[in-house]
């Protein structure tokens, strides 16, 4: 199944707000994700130590400690509902058998605490995207695709509600487009090698839950748009081009939905704003309670659109007021009490313009998620008729909306960072409109890349 949107889900900046979505998730618990109410979703991780066969035991029980804490506290802040988000350890994917242990060690404290005391949440499971390495032969087929596959299907099976992923198709690539500032490289890494890998991952992951009789969610620019942006809040390279590369992300992450996901979209996928506009899906986001994780210049605008409200990822450790992920809960559920206070106050899109006004003028990233520009610049993404052309439309329309920002004063932009719109502007104009030439002449000029594993070209 693939669907093609060619029009927006919102067309009123009115409509376009937090905790509404218009084609919200119903579950089978009753809630609802974008119906209306902002949801917690806390998401935690082991502290370091390792993982083997041996110390299994200790990792089953560092799981379900911080779950039977996070769940404590939901029940003590009497949340309406929260979602529970394990992204698996690369040795969870690798032997799948330990990310079924951990999805059945987590999904049976969350059934407890909803029979004990009627506790609503929801499980995603995100095994992690082992395709890569010296040892990889193929993308699709082969030890490290049987194990991704084999991890989903477990997870689904054993009591997972969600499946999701931070697939890395054409990350090799992108990593250098990041290091040497190329934007042909990043549209090629996106647009052609990224979106054709994602149509036959997610066609495969939709099929798992859909036999499984649960939710295929969504996808993340983590290992893209992500680096970008980390790399530029600590001045490594242009900020303008986290905020450019983010836009294009957002075409290769709505792949996923296109084959039959449904949200809601990952936290880290700070792109999912303009997926929420195009698609109409709930998005999962992160910001100021993700600073455990890594800092960001988005804390606040990042909350101005989101259904669900994450931490990112926390470490189990003990902190003075609790552990990690229960004070992370505690953050996450008065956040979102807050919200959903202001929204049947109705004071919704106040709330929303004040988050966003808060950051937007800052930062180039932070401004691409105004909504009023995601609007503008998602109606300009869907005239495109293939990937490679939404790409391509993604990075110019950035790239106008954040001079015309700069010049207007509602974007605060230094002269080398407003210099580096005119380069990126010249390397967008250098990349042919024909994809197929495209393509020949980036393999051809990136002989040390195996693009053959991908069976894509």
């Amino acid at each position: 199944m693939t669907v093609k949107f060619t029009e927006l889900a919102y067309t009123n900046v009115d409509e376009f707000v937090y905790g509404s979505a218009k084609k919200p998730v119903k579950c089978a618990n009753g809630m609802v994700i974008g119906g209306g109410t902002l949801y917690p979703e806390l998401n935690c991780t082991l502290p370091m130590m390792m993982i083997t066969e041996e110390t299994m035991p200790k990792v089953l029980a560092q799981y379900e400690e911080m779950i039977h804490g996070v769940c404590s506290m939901g029940v003590e802040l009497k949340v309406p509902g929260m979602l529970v988000e394990i992204e698996l350890l690369p040795p969870c994917t690798f032997n799948p058998q330990w990310g079924i242990d951990v999805t059945k060690v987590v999904k049976g404290v969350m059934k407890e605490y909803e029979t004990k005391f009627g506790l609503k949440s929801l499980l995603r499971m995100t095994p992690v995207d082992v395709r890569e390495g010296k040892t990889l032969k193929h993308m699709y087929k082969g030890a490290e695709w049987d194990q991704v596959m084999d991890t989903m299907k477990g997870c689904a099976a054993n009591g997972a509600d969600f499946l999701a992923i931070e697939s890395i198709g054409g990350k090799h690539l992108h990593d250098e487009s990041v290091m040497n500032i190329d934007l042909p490289k990043a549209v090629f890494s996106l647009g052609v090698v990224g979106c054709r890998d994602m149509k036959i991952l997610w066609d495969e992951i939709v099929k798992i839950a859909t036999d499984n009789n649960i939710l295929p969610s969504g996808d993340t620019a983590c290992g893209f748009a992500n680096t970008s942006m980390v790399m530029g809040h600590k001045n490594f390279i242009p900020k303008v081009f986290a905020a450019i590369d983010r836009v294009m992300c957002a075409v290769r992450t709505m792949v996923a939905v296109e084959s039959g996901a449904v949200g809601p979209d990952k936290d880290c996928g700070y792109e999912g704003v303009y997926l929420k506009a195009i698609t109409g899906t709930p998005i999962s986001m992160e910001g100021r309670v993700a600073a455990c994780a890594h800092s960001s210049a988005i804390g606040n605008v990042s909350l101005a659109l989101a259904d669900c409200w994450s931490n990112e990822s926390v470490e189990n450790v003990r902190l003075l007021g609790n552990m990690a992920p229960t004070v992370s809960m505690e953050q996450l559920a008065y956040d979102c009490r807050q919200m959903n206070v202001a929204k049947v106050k109705g004071f919704a899109l106040q709330m929303r313009d004040i988050l966003v006004e808060s950051d937007n003028k800052f930062d180039p990233t932070a401004y691409i998620m105004t909504p009023s520009v995601v609007l503008k610049i998602a109606a300009e993404i869907i005239k495109g008729k293939t990937h490679f052309e939404r790409t391509k439309i993604a990075a110019g329309a950035t790239i106008t909306e954040l001079r015309t920002a700069a010049q207007t004063g509602l974007l605060e932009l230094n002269a080398k960072e407003t210099k580096y719109l005119d380069i990126f502007e010249k390397q967008l104009k250098s990349i042919p409109d024909d994809e197929a030439k495209f393509t020949k002449d980036m393999i051809k000029a990136n002989p040390k890349h195996d693009l053959g594993m991908y069976d894509i070209f």
